[in-house]
């Protein structure tokens, strides 16, 4: 049986207008009200993000350009003046969870996705 976090290519809708395919990631309850998981989409590390007190989603890559390492999952969200934001957990780089730029100046950063929920289901966008 799958676990929730990993998603097969069986469980893709191809969007016919764009060429992307909506994957269903988890359910709303596995994923931590103000925090994150890593869900898995074939070779793909996503880090999804539950951002309660704004009531909104977002998912990124999960490797961390800095030391190339699977964590921005495990990172903490929260906001700078109205930008969503998570840090990385092992040097606190800041990166915009809309956009993905480094909001430190640094000129590295991180992929995003787009993501939906429809009946208690979150999906993610990959091309």
């Amino acid at each position: 049986m799958n676990s929730p976090f990993q998603s097969t290519a069986s469980a893709a809708i191809l969007s016919p207008v764009n060429e992307e395919v909506w994957f269903y990631a988890c359910h709303v309850h596995d994923v931590p009200m103000n925090g994150g998981v890593c869900v898995k989409y074939k070779n793909e590390q996503i880090a999804l993000f539950r951002f309660s007190r704004r009531n909104e989603w977002y998912a990124t890559q999960n490797e961390c350009p800095h030391r190339k390492q699977m964590a921005l999952s495990r990172g903490m969200i929260g906001s700078l003046e109205d930008e969503p934001k998570v840090a990385c957990p092992f040097h606190k780089k800041t990166f915009s969870l809309r956009t993905g730029e480094c909001l430190g100046g640094d000129e590295c950063a991180i992929k995003t996705y787009p993501v939906k929920v429809e009946d208690g289901r979150v999906y993610i966008a990959v091309e």
